[in-house]
């Protein structure tokens, strides 16, 4: 009995295991690996049981569509999603805002700032009444999303028709979020026994313990590898690069390593601007860029054509994203890769260009006018040393041996040679 209470007392000063709580960061663009991850933290959640999907946000915002899929995700989680704008200086802009606002439970940390939630449209003209539909989907959207998580609509609408951002102190003075709290720890804490209204209408009661365990989200290897490559600055200079390796490939077959290589870095840049929207615009400029390199090197025009294709590659790149601004490629990143690439491709280019037009050395083409010596006399055949190299030859008329000899013709691997005359 005594040690039936020992035990007893033991478990009962153990500190209470809290419950799980699942975290992802969304630190990046908005594109489909975020929606890919976020689905697989969902499935973590449901694995572990957790009683919480904690996201983790610092995003500039991201692809409309893809923001959307989240947000749809986070209405039909199992288990309250609280959305979490961190650390200080962060910012949940855009799509982040859309994702902060779908979330049960909206927090903020001091110093951070969210908001300008406009839809953007890029590589095309949008008529007004285009636009103002556009914004009225996207503004309805909004109301729909804050009237039932009881926030702010009025407010909220204005960061999609007038690009309203807020900081922190701001949001939670008008009721957009919920919580301004300083770090995770904090926020867990006051979420412990909150009750949390569900988009279903459902209320629930968060039981979180004492010292809830955070368990990271952790990507794949094929989810990091794409985050990384997934920028479209990156991905446009793996392509550059690939392609100048893929060049020089084709231009000396045999060296291996620069078309392996190439591939390599082209595949990568292709793959990672396949998650983003394509311009057919940019990729036409881009096209006609390495065209215009091609002419340069076969052309004088005196650096106007290769300027033509740097200007060209440059506005290229800057349309090739049809997407929001912090998707795209902007100016300083776009002459930085590009002007390098141009240099390198003219340069290439013009080797290959004046290999082609140079004379041949080899060959029958070769042959014809060399000169060399007799080695014996030529009666009339025999044999001559011409180009650091032993021939049969036979002369048109009798060569002592030490005369010189030009080639006149050749038939196979024999000579056709004639005395060559001093003047």
């Amino acid at each position: 009995m005594r040690k039936l209470l020992l035990l007893c007392t033991f478990l009962m000063l153990l500190p209470a295991r809290g419950a799980e709580v699942v975290r992802l960061d969304v630190d990046s663009v908005v594109h489909p690996v975020t929606v890919e991850m976020l689905s697989d933290a969902l499935k973590q959640v449901g694995e572990r049981k957790a009683a919480l999907l904690l996201i983790r946000l610092d995003t500039p915002g991201g692809l409309m569509e893809a923001s959307r899929e989240m947000v749809e995700m986070i209405l039909a989680s199992p288990v309250p999603v609280a959305a979490f704008v961190s650390p200080g200086s962060a910012r949940a802009a855009s799509a982040g805002f859309f994702l902060l606002m779908a979330a049960d439970v909206a927090a903020m940390a001091p110093g951070t700032r969210t908001g300008a939630a406009s839809p953007v449209m890029m590589g095309q003209e949008v008529d007004p009444v285009m636009r103002r539909k556009i914004e009225s989907d996207a503004g309805a959207w909004m109301r729909s999303l804050t009237t039932q998580r009881g926030r702010n609509a009025e407010l909220a609408q204005e960061t999609v028709t007038e690009a309203r951002s807020f900081t922190h102190a701001e949001a939670m003075e008008a009721k957009l979020i919920d919580l301004v709290v300083q770090d995770e720890e904090e926020l867990l804490r006051a979420l412990d026994g909150r009750e949390v209204k569900r988009f279903d209408g459902r209320t629930v009661r968060l039981e979180l313990g004492a010292s809830p365990a955070i368990v990271s989200y952790a990507p794949t290897w094929r989810q990091r590898i794409l985050k990384s490559i997934s920028n479209p600055s990156v991905a446009f200079a793996l392509l550059l690069l690939g392609a100048l390796g893929l060049y020089v490939e084709f231009s000396s077959p045999g060296l291996i390593a620069p078309g392996v290589l190439g591939a390599i870095l082209a595949l990568l840049g292709l793959t990672g601007l396949s998650v983003m929207p394509i311009s057919w615009l940019g990729v036409s400029l881009l096209l006609l860029a390495l065209g215009l390199f091609v002419l340069e090197a076969k052309f004088a025009s005196y650096g106007i054509l290769g300027t033509g294709g740097a200007v060209a590659m440059v506005l290229g790149a800057m349309l090739l994203i049809d997407g929001p601004p912090e998707l795209r490629i902007g100016l300083a990143p776009a002459i930085a890769l590009v002007l390098p690439f141009a240099a390198i491709t003219l340069f290439l280019v013009t080797l290959v260009v004046r290999a082609h037009r140079r004379a041949s050395v080899t060959g029958t083409s070769g042959m014809i006018g060399r000169t060399g010596v007799a080695r014996t006399p030529l009666a009339p055949a025999g044999m001559v040393f011409i180009h650091g190299e032993l021939w049969e030859a036979t002369a048109s008329e009798t060569v002592e041996a030490g005369g010189r000899v030009r080639v006149v013709s050749m038939e196979g691997l024999r000579l056709q040679v004639e005395p060559l005359r001093e003047s």
